[in-house]
């Protein structure tokens, strides 16, 4: 008997993540956002993003993603461990800008709450955050902003509540400036909400924070579907995984 439990809760793990990557929450805000043959995308970050170059973080997943819709595309990994908004902005050019990329990916704000007293206000996250997507723009670089993921995998912690605000303050920047927004918050807590099994907090991280395979998988399928990969599309970058 227990051993039909386990594999019930695996597979309805399973359903729930593949329910998220179809149905997810991350949405284009323009019209023309197709990433075009032979465009560069840089993804700007702390250690999430900084694995997520490795062969089966989100990073590489994007690309093989798009290369399994026939979009063959390169990446500039731009992550470093610990960071926050104010060093993401200060290394901005050597890291992102001097390397000419068409797209920007910016995934930036856990570090600014978990760190606490060492991290950064909410309104300097904001200066932060709105000077490095000027300077993408006005580069001329395409920027998709990526809302945090969460600080343990327990929506009504403390430092997720305080996180919601960094969050919503993103959402309403993309708007403003005309980013597309992957919403990886709202996708990681609906794949939390759907999973019978929460497996010990660690369903799609591997310490609370940093993703696992599963984290992985959802936040390059958040980052496609705000690309505009389609229903059909998004199936056949899973499989190419």
């Amino acid at each position: 008997m227990k051993t039909i439990n386990r594999s019930i809760s695996r597979n309805t793990t399973r359903l729930a993540l593949a329910a998220t990557a179809l149905v997810g929450l991350s949405i284009p805000l323009q019209a023309d956002i197709g990433v075009k043959e032979g465009e560069k995308i840089a993804f700007l970050g702390d250690s999430i993003t900084q694995a997520g170059a490795r062969p089966n973080g989100y990073v590489r997943l994007v690309i093989r993603g798009l290369e399994s819709s026939g979009v063959k595309t390169s990446a500039i990994p731009a992550g470093i461990s610990g960071h926050k908004s104010n060093q993401m902005l200060a290394r901005l050019e050597p890291h992102v800008l001097s390397k000419k990329p068409n797209w920007m990916t910016l995934s930036c704000g856990v570090n600014d709450v978990w760190h606490g007293k060492r991290g950064v206000s909410l309104e300097d996250y904001k200066v932060n955050i709105t000077k490095i997507v000027d300077r993408c723009q006005s580069a001329g670089v395409k920027v998709m902003i990526l809302t945090s993921t969460m600080i343990g995998e327990d929506k009504d912690n403390a430092n997720n509540k305080r996180l919601a605000t960094y969050n919503d303050f993103l959402k309403e920047l993309a708007k403003e400036k005309k980013c597309l927004l992957a919403d990886l918050n709202a996708d990681m807590q609906a794949a939390i909400a759907a999973s019978a099994d929460k497996k010990g907090g660690k369903l799609l991280t591997s310490d609370g924070v940093h993703m696992n395979p599963d984290g992985n998988k959802m936040m390059a399928t958040g980052v496609l579907k705000a690309f505009g990969l389609s229903a059909e599309e998004l199936k056949k970058a899973q499989a190419a995984w």
